[in-house]
């Protein structure tokens, strides 16, 4: 068998082939080949077809080699594509093409987090904190003549650094070495498959997924309208599960699963369920470097909406300033938090409540620590990252 190296284009794994084209003025990449089964299987060989036609060609794309490492670099997709042939009871071939425009290398560009926007819509005159979270492994963070804070949180998939209290006007640069840029990524999971997903435009089983930075993994149960929202503290993964009711009623399973959006920083996943009248839609959304996870629920027709634990915790109201906390530590030695951006009110089995509505958003997660957090991650901390967390794009910026 021949030792094959590999390609990665930020989640794409490919077999890495023999010759690489590059032309022109810009460093144009032109790159060919071909995945079968076997030697993959089927499921991995469709989901590699597909993430290669979903490749954005709006973002930096962080691009490795085994065999050729002095080709790594930061590229933009300028066109992809991929030919499936399926023989029935033999094998399945994908071939396929990518081209690519050079950005630059490590040492050539930095990238850039444009954060824009408003802060988050809220009823308490809150400003919320402006703050951000590059890759693991990343370097010369950089917002001008003012520098922000920072904090570490560990997450699984090792020490990320987050930056606070950004400058109001600053869209902060910093270098990462492409082996590092997807360490700490938000990422979206097909665990039927047990595949990662790439692109928007990706089927996602509704009731088989999971959604995870390192540091939060949310997942659906088997109960109807239950969440389970996972902590990564202590070294371990640390479970809440979190009931979705409408009228007091769960939503009896969901129906679909889209993805809005599928970026290393920033990953938006919207649920779909049946209701009579109407529908139901929750998205869920998760930050690269967040404590939290973000939702919003809506209904077709007004109603109670409430997002609240399924197991009763003695719980410290403040829905008046936007956050309930759990009153006493748990046995993780984690507290349980939510809250949201409107006025809500508490539940009584500790969650977010909202009466006559059409719209409820929420966050949950806990306070990491118990009753002594870090600084960064204290329930008041979380509920202004919450309100403060602007749009991110990434863009490569050269040097």
């Amino acid at each position: 068998m021949t030792d094959w190296g590999s390609i990665r284009l930020n989640r794409t794994l490919l077999r890495e082939t023999f010759t690489a084209t590059e032309a022109g003025i810009n460093r144009a990449l032109d790159l060919d080949g071909q995945e079968s089964t076997p030697p993959l299987d089927r499921a991995v060989l469709v989901a590699t077809h597909d993430n290669i036609n979903a490749l954005d060609s709006d973002s930096p794309v962080a691009v490795t080699f085994t065999d050729k490492p002095e080709r790594n670099g930061y590229y933009q997709v300028k066109a992809c594509g991929s030919a499936i042939t399926e023989e029935r009871g033999d094998r399945v071939i994908a071939n396929w093409r990518i081209g690519l425009d050079r950005l630059g290398t490590a040492g050539e560009v930095d990238l850039q987090s444009r954060l824009t926007g408003a802060v988050r819509l809220n009823d308490f005159g809150l400003t919320g904190e402006r703050w951000q979270a590059p890759p693991i492994g990343h370097y010369a963070y950089y917002t001008g003549s003012s520098s922000p804070t920072s904090m570490t949180r560990t997450s699984s998939d090792g020490p990320i650094t987050v930056y606070r209290s950004i400058p109001p006007t600053a869209s902060p640069r910093w270098g990462c070495a492409p082996t590092d840029y997807l360490k700490g990524r938000v990422r979206v999971t097909d665990t039927a498959a047990g595949l990662e997903v790439d692109g928007t435009q990706r089927p996602v089983p509704a009731n088989a997924w999971a959604l995870s930075n390192g540091l939060v993994n949310v997942t659906p149960t088997a109960s109807a309208g239950v969440l389970d929202v996972q902590a990564y503290t202590g070294g371990s993964w640390r479970s809440k599960l979190w009931n979705v009711t409408i009228a007091g009623s769960a939503v009896a399973t969901w129906d679909a699963a889209t993805l809005l959006r599928n970026d290393l920083e920033h990953v938006v996943l919207r649920l779909t369920a049946s209701r009579s009248p109407g529908r139901t839609t929750l998205d869920l959304a998760l930050r690269r470097g967040a404590r939290t996870v973000e939702g919003y629920l809506q209904s077709g027709s007004s109603a109670t909406l409430a997002v609240y634990l399924r197991t009763l915790e003695t719980i410290t109201s403040a829905a008046a300033s936007g956050y309930v906390v759990a009153t006493g530590n748990d046995a993780d030695g984690n507290r349980a938090v939510a809250g949201s951006a409107r006025t809500f009110t508490a539940h009584a089995s500790g969650g977010v409540s909202k009466a006559a509505a059409t719209g409820l958003d929420f966050w949950l997660g806990v306070q990491a620590g118990g009753g002594s957090p870090a600084s960064g991650d204290a329930v008041l901390d979380l509920r202004n990252q919450y309100i403060g967390a602007l749009a991110e794009a990434t863009y490569a910026v050269r040097r």
